[in-house]
């Protein structure tokens, strides 16, 4: 892996917080993502899943954890499960982890090969009574492949039809929405390595590049600090692309006078960040441009403010409407007959500001949360309000992420990245 090795004590306080509320003899457990195939012998590049990575640090393919807090023997209580390197795979592939570098990365000294799971999985087995699978409940999940997760509780139902079962994700999605110190710091990282890409994408920019160009900049700038790249896919959307919320081809040139949307944040560790700025192409913006652009900026600013511990996530995305709707009567977008009339299920100022203004964000762009719970100190949340013209060939998004905190003002992991009009301006033309 490209990062610096993360610091043990992280993965081994997640599983301590995850094994105090599982029920008492039960087992967890956790498998790594596919290597999924393209075609011939093309594969995709690997993800571990973020579950397995959350508890253990581990971040290489066919690899299991089980956890087995109540286990008569120690030596089951916290197990790996790892493919065993040799000569051969170490010249073919570079070298898996060791028993030895593998407590080293996730502070587990059990580690097994996988020749010995089904063996030691039997004997723990029928020491418990409960077991945790781990299935993928996100309030966005479209899974349509069978996952190797999936595989595996159909064959540990097969065989062990008798235990209960319990659901590892609620737990999960609870733990892994507030982030520990540790966590923050490799965000922190993730956002310091996307302000050095859009700083360099700044100086780039002028009409005539192509949208991909742009990508190749950032692409560049990413990867030379130890990312992996986009934590998502990028969208460089030049003119009325921007209007387009999901617009990810990247593929048009662009002109003089229009504005450029980047929805643009690298990854680190596997931690995400997710910023969006929108660049004039020819480094100044218009008064149009610039109005639209301030009214969006206020209402990311006043919005961020909302998020505090206790916020109710649906009445914080109420108020951010109060917030547009009032920009966009300023604008001239709205008059106060919309607003009268408006469809309550879709208000007036959707029109013009059909996404969502927040969501959590970790080690997955769209990161665990339960979004029917109040906030907490310590998540981490986008704040991406926009304004979306077709009428008039532009749309600006802004977005930062930022830390909710016990007390006042989140903190901005984005703080050092130009947002102004004026800092935009003088960085595009110095």
């Amino acid at each position: 892996m490209k990062y610096h090795q993360i610091d043990s004590n992280l993965f081994i306080k997640n599983r301590k917080n995850f094994t105090q509320e599982m029920q008492p003899n039960s087992l967890a457990v956790f498998n790594s993502n596919d290597i999924y195939p393209i075609g011939a012998d093309s594969t995709m590049p690997f993800q571990q899943a973020r579950d397995l990575f959350y508890l253990s640090g581990v971040d290489q393919d066919k690899s299991i954890l089980v956890l087995f807090p109540d286990a008569p023997s120690e030596k089951h209580r916290e197990m790996l499960f790892l493919t065993e390197t040799n000569d051969h795979i170490a010249v073919w592939e570079g070298e898996k982890l060791t028993k030895e570098k593998a407590l080293e990365v996730s502070g587990i000294k059990n580690v097994f090969w996988p020749k010995d799971f089904e063996k030691v999985f039997f004997e723990v087995m029928t020491q418990c009574d409960t077991v945790y699978f781990n299935t993928n409940e996100h309030y966005r999940a479209n899974v349509e492949t069978e996952t190797r997760e999936a595989r595996f509780i159909k064959w540990c139902k097969e065989q062990f039809p008798a235990h209960r079962v319990a659901k590892s994700n609620p737990i999960l999605q609870r733990l892994r929405s507030v982030k520990d110190p540790i966590e923050l710091d490799l965000m922190q990282t993730a956002c310091d390595i996307t302000e050095k890409a859009f700083r360099r994408v700044l100086k780039f920019v002028k009409p005539g590049v192509w949208e991909y160009e742009i990508e190749a900049e950032y692409w560049h700038e990413m990867i030379r600090n130890r990312s992996k790249g986009f934590a998502y896919t990028p969208i460089i959307a030049s003119g009325n692309n921007a209007n387009v919320l999901h617009y990810i081809e990247n593929n048009q040139q662009c002109k003089e006078g229009e504005l450029i949307l980047l929805d643009t944040g690298a990854e680190y560790a596997n931690y995400a960040s997710d910023l969006s700025r929108t660049i004039p192409v020819s480094g100044k913006y218009t008064k149009r441009q610039k109005d639209v652009y301030n009214a969006v900026n206020r209402v990311k600013n006043d919005a961020t403010k909302m998020l505090v511990p206790g916020a109710d996530w649906a009445e914080y995305h109420k108020e951010v409407g109060k917030l547009m709707t009032s920009e966009l009567l300023g604008l001239g977008l709205l008059d106060k007959a919309d607003v009268q009339n408006e469809d309550p299920e879709w208000p007036a100022y959707k029109k013009y500001f059909m996404h969502g203004t927040s969501h959590n964000i970790g080690l997955d762009t769209h990161d665990y949360g339960l979004l029917y719970e109040p906030m907490k100190a310590n998540m981490v949340f986008t704040v991406e309000p926009g304004i979306y013209l077709p009428d008039e060939g532009f749309g600006i998004r802004l977005e930062d992420d930022v830390v909710i905190q016990e007390k006042g003002e989140p903190f901005n992991l984005m703080r050092n990245i130009p947002i102004e009009v004026e800092e935009i301006e003088e960085i595009m033309n110095s």
